[in-house]
């Protein structure tokens, strides 16, 4: 797929699924943003890489001045969350619209696993003001317990293993692997809690871009089954505690 100004290599593996995406999604906790805020030498702009429909953005609006928050899928930009200092723009990390040296801090979350690597830290060495901050984060997998995390494993796995993109790998390996030349900070141990019902964890699994290429490449939906058998392990009505440690890399430019 080519991204804006008719860059090629753009993955896109979410837009036929924006507005699912935006409604299925978890946010980020507060704990998360305040931290990353926290190595910005200024709050006057926070650059958010790969939006998708603003989850970050909005978040980092409440600490920063201004956000710019750049998305190759106008799709997802299109079920983006408005806020007043937020300003969302077609446009791919690796080509940011933005004048050398004005940001404070560069974020990608639960995407940077995606970006033309030499590409991107070319950029963001670009824009960064002296000092400047870059923060990339994912979380993988939710943890909900034995007897859910069993049958989740296997979905994962054995149903939907081979459909899912290569770049996942960096995902899985918690980031340790991603590639990373900056100057590396410490970061603290996070998570991201939710507590959701079936309907809506179904909900949040069918935003999978493996499921996506399953249904693709099989023609036959896989959820189904995984729901039937997810039933036995939730209390009709019942909701589900779920985990997703964070993984974060930060560091200066």
């Amino acid at each position: 797929m080519r991204g804006p100004g008719g860059d090629s290599g753009f993955k896109d593996h979410f837009s036929r699924q924006s507005a699912d995406y935006r409604r299925f999604r978890p946010g980020y906790p507060a704990a998360l943003l305040d931290f990353v805020a926290s190595l910005a030498p200024a709050r006057r702009l926070a650059v958010d890489c790969a939006t998708g429909n603003g989850q970050a953005a909005g978040g980092l609006a409440a600490r920063f001045d201004r956000v710019v928050a750049v998305d190759g899928s106008r799709d997802q930009l299109a079920h983006a969350e408005p806020h007043a200092r937020v300003r969302y723009v077609a446009a791919l990390a690796e080509r940011l619209p933005l004048r050398d040296g004005c940001a404070d801090l560069l974020v990608a979350a639960q995407a940077a696993h995606w970006f033309d690597f030499a590409r991107f830290y070319a950029e963001c060495r670009r824009v960064l003001v002296p000092g400047g901050a870059v923060a990339l984060w994912t979380y993988e997998k939710f943890r909900a317990g034995d007897a859910v995390d069993a049958v989740v494993d296997e979905f994962y796995d054995g149903v939907i293993g081979p459909y899912w993109p290569p770049e996942r790998r960096y995902v899985e390996q918690a980031y340790r692997t991603l590639p990373f030349p900056l100057s590396e900070l410490p970061a603290p141990a996070l998570e991201l809690a939710t507590e959701w019902d079936l309907d809506r964890l179904m909900g949040y699994l069918a935003t999978w871009s493996a499921v996506q290429r399953f249904r693709d490449r099989r023609g036959i939906d896989p959820l189904p089954a995984l729901r039937s058998r997810l039933e036995g392990c939730v209390q009709p009505g019942g909701t589900l505690r779920l985990r997703w440690p964070i993984h974060l890399r930060v560091g200066r430019a």
